[in-house]
């Protein structure tokens, strides 16, 4: 598919600038008076048909006038709600820290919650530009704040933006605290009470940036092999500046740039999606590979805590297919199984950690090491909250390589560790598949795919999940379902959660809702035991076929 393929025109109202006028935004209203001049009713009912709920992944949604979508008057609410409950906890005097990328309106919500802050009697501070998420997660307990907001959508489309809280141990909120500072929220009357001076916050300058950068230097081994040369694309997001900032100091070649996607840029021209994971976004990527012929490519989602990897491999990939010009995308779960080797590798002691969703291969590899090994809910507000947490992941491309230094994801962190284990392997004559086939063999296959079904109703989905609990599937692709759970009820390990789990005789399937995007989300994966390395091609083609499947029996008994 063309990297442009499926673009939709994006709204423009929000290139206007509003003023700060007490909550009162005239673009918004004059978005608003256009839609009924229109009687566009069917948009006008989506847009105050309740209000953009507040939850664990704080606020996402798409930029527009009226209560169920992304502007100042929704995120002013936000932020007076969450003053309102860091100062029912004792926080009177708290520090806020507030980092923002390069969307359509990050900036304006950014100074908007430094406002409200410091109306409220707290503290804030506003990081000096766009930055990566990381470097604002870092910033919270690196400068001792009670709390830190991040205004982003990651790697949703162009029309949207988002709100993501944390507290103050530099991890995403979880419950109660959602529920407690939704509450809030709702109990914020007229934003004309809300005080919103117009000074008073401090913006930060890069100081805390270099203490970041300096951090990073403590990611990779003294002394190790820095050689492996790169392909990069921060996806016209916030990672350029900071991640070429980190090759430098840890002494890498410097990565030879996707030009068109290396600057910041809110339309996101190049790509239908900002996601490396969607198709047709590391085309240009592919393409850059094609000319430099590097060891690796490296890409970063727009807030750069995501990190995606791609290797030259002429075979096709566990489920089947192969892309343009010999490069490849690994998939999250590969990534995790290489760099959970190589900390094995390097004498890592600690606690590795991962998502349900992910694969069930980091529980082999700790096992083998000696390690300890958990489980958590889908996100990282989960992950790293793991006592004694050394390496945490979750397929979707997300990295906790610093537990110390970052609570969360980190693409930048990620990438130097990646690129470090592909210069280990290169002073080797070796690649990064070649320690996938090693790990294959010493582990068993684990080949992992997804069924995602993005819907424009939702009703779909709650649908989909209530067809699978009244009927649950007794066997998919022939493999009897051993055990079927209803995560709703929760676990012995785990609270509830809206996901199905099936495990099956040499297979597992997890069926959820996604958290930050209209989609119903199916994680499968097979494992197949592999005696040797002359075993692999067989054992690829075995996973490949039982993983189609599964997916079509899947979809069958969801009825999508």
């Amino acid at each position: 598919m063309s990297a442009r393929s499926g673009r939709r025109p994006e709204p423009r109202t929000d290139r206007e600038t509003e003023p700060p006028d007490r909550g009162r935004t005239p673009p918004t209203r004059a978005e608003l008076a256009q839609l009924i001049e229109s009687g566009d009713v069917k948009e006008l009912e989506a847009r105050f048909s309740g209000t953009l709920q507040f939850g664990t992944a704080g606020l996402r949604g798409e930029l527009g006038a009226g209560p169920m979508r992304m502007n100042r008057t929704v995120v002013i609410r936000a932020a007076a709600g969450l003053a309102a409950y860091l100062k029912k906890h004792g926080n009177e005097n708290g520090l806020v820290v507030i980092g923002y990328d390069a969307r359509h309106k990050s900036k304006d919500f950014a100074r908007d919650t430094a406002a409200v802050m410091t109306g409220a009697g707290l503290r804030a501070a506003v990081l000096p530009r766009p930055l990566p998420t990381p470097v604002l997660a870092f910033a919270i307990r690196h400068l001792g704040a009670v709390a830190g907001v991040e205004v982003t959508a990651s790697h949703n489309p162009p029309r949207d933006n988002g709100y993501k809280v944390y507290l103050g141990d530099g991890s995403q909120i979880v419950p109660p605290a959602d529920a407690e500072i939704a509450a809030e929220i709702e109990a914020i009357g007229s934003l004309l009470d809300v005080p919103r001076p117009d000074t008073g916050w401090e913006t930060l300058d890069d100081t805390v940036l270099d203490a970041y950068l300096t951090r990073t230097d403590a990611v990779l081994a003294a002394g190790s092999p820095r050689t492996a040369r790169t392909v990069y694309t921060a996806m016209h997001g916030v990672g350029k500046d900071t991640l070429l900032a980190a090759f430098a100091r840890a002494g890498f070649p410097t990565p030879d740039l996707v030009a068109e996607q290396a600057d910041p840029d809110p339309d996101f021209p190049t790509v239908a999606f900002p996601n490396p994971e969607e198709p047709g976004a590391m085309d240009l990527a592919f393409a850059k590979a094609s000319e430099t012929d590097p060891d690796l490519i490296i890409a970063n989602d727009p807030d750069a805590d995501r990190c995606a990897v791609a290797v030259k491999d002429n075979r096709p990939k566990d489920n089947g297919t192969e892309d343009d010009n010999g490069w490849r995308m690994l998939s999250g779960d590969e990534v995790g199984s290489l760099l959970a080797t190589h900390l094995v590798a390097r004498g890592a002691h600690g606690t590795f950690a991962e998502s349900i969703v992910s694969s069930s291969l980091l529980g082999r590899i700790a096992e083998k090491a000696g390690l300890s090994y958990e489980e958590t809910l889908t996100g990282f507000k989960w992950i790293a909250r793991v006592e004694g947490l050394r390496f945490g992941y979750e397929e979707a491309l997300g990295y906790c390589v610093d537990p110390e230094g970052v609570r969360d994801k980190d693409g930048i962190t990620a990438a130097l560790l990646i690129t470090e284990l592909a210069s280990g392997l290169k002073e080797q004559g070796r690649t990064l598949t070649d320690l996938l086939d090693d790990i294959a063999v010493e582990h068993g296959l684990h080949a992992t795919d997804q069924l995602s079904v993005r819907v424009e109703d939702l009703s779909i989905i709650a649908r989909a999940m209530e067809r699978l609990r009244e009927h649950p599937p007794t066997e998919l692709a022939g493999l009897p379902v051993t055990k079927a759970e209803d995560l709703t009820r929760g676990t012995d390990r785990l609270p509830p959660t809206d996901g199905l789990r099936y495990t099956l005789t040499g297979a597992r399937v997890i069926v959820r809702p996604s958290g930050t995007e209209p989609k119903l989300k199916c994680y499968l994966e097979v494992v197949i035991p592999v005696a040797g390395h002359a075993d692999l091609p067989t054992a690829r083609a075995k996973a490949t076929a039982l993983l189609a499947t599964i997916k079509q029996d899947l979809s069958a008994a969801a009825g999508i």
